[in-house]
């Protein structure tokens, strides 16, 4: 279904019952990503996993010259409004990829709605860009391409659209992945449209602008929720920092560990993920923190 929130309509799924918990993709995903793990939790939460602006059915605006209409904060109200819709003033949320950093904004501009936090496969954007070297830049060198002034990136992915997605997906060069072939062409119809191409692209323009100022205005702030952190251990958090080191001075309350897999670790290891997620989530299921 598609929910209204004012300047853009979300689409979204719900399944299951009890305390409610909101689940968000990354790049370049929707939220089919989750369906395993939400309907695995289903029987304990009611589950809803959305598209975020600009990804999947969810509307996609233009962008603007500040790129606000793709900042995190902006990102994060869409959010906040479609569970408000629902019914839901306060809930747990866990995110992955650019859903993760959704999350963290979420959680400093609305903390009385967040209960608890997971984020899943990331370290904070202002923490990313202040450590960039040889190493980061080259695994993550969509960052610094899709960030050039538009519409240079549009133009080149758009040429050809497959390519890009089996490089960003990881299935260049023959590459193994824990994604089925009906998730793949999923994921690569939605990006053989130019809306989702700009859109995309203005999510990560926003990311190395607005969504930094925001950011430098909140330095020093810390989540005031329980955040549990997650990564893959073959993927690129494994050879930077130790990730709760990281975490720990962005959060007070910080716990996590690694599962199986790579960067796309919820495909690789649905299982794994929705246990920890349980897991962490106990104390809302059972209403300790109403």
């Amino acid at each position: 279904m598609l929910v209204d929130v004012g300047e853009v309509q979300i689409a979204t799924r719900v399944v299951g019952s009890g305390p409610p918990l909101l689940l968000l993709h990354g790049y370049p995903q929707t939220r089919r990503v989750w369906r395993r793990v939400a309907d695995a939790l289903a029987d304990r939460f009611t589950v809803v996993t959305t598209d975020l602006r600009g990804y999947g059915d969810s509307s996609k605006p233009e962008g603007d010259d500040a790129h606000t209409t793709y900042s995190k904060r902006a990102m994060a109200g869409d959010q906040v409004e479609v569970m408000r819709s629902l019914g839901f003033e306060r809930f747990a949320v866990a995110g992955h990829d650019r859903g993760a950093r959704v999350v963290h904004r979420m959680c400093l501009d609305h903390p009385d709605r967040v209960v608890q936090a997971a984020l899943l496969d990331i370290l904070p954007t202002s923490e990313v860009y202040a450590t960039t070297d040889r190493q980061l830049a080259t695994m993550y060198f969509h960052w610094f391409f899709l960030i050039r002034p538009h519409a240079l990136a549009e133009q080149l992915i758009d040429a050809n659209p497959d390519a890009w997605m089996d490089n960003v997906l990881g299935l260049a060069g023959g590459a193994g992945t824990s994604m089925s072939a009906d998730d793949i062409e999923h994921y690569k119809s939605h990006f053989r449209d130019p809306a989702v191409v700009h859109a995309t692209c203005e999510d990560y323009r926003a990311g190395a602008s607005v969504d930094l100022e925001h950011d430098a205005l909140d330095a020093g702030r810390r989540i005031p929720c329980p955040v549990l952190v997650l990564w893959g251990d073959r993927g690129p958090l494994t050879r930077r920092e130790h990730p709760l080191n990281v975490w720990r001075r962005f959060a007070r309350d910080v716990t996590g560990r690694a599962l199986p897999g790579g960067h796309f670790f919820i495909d690789d290891s649905p299982d794994d993920v929705g246990r920890a997620i349980a897991e962490f989530l106990e104390p809302w299921r059972c209403g300790e923190l109403d």
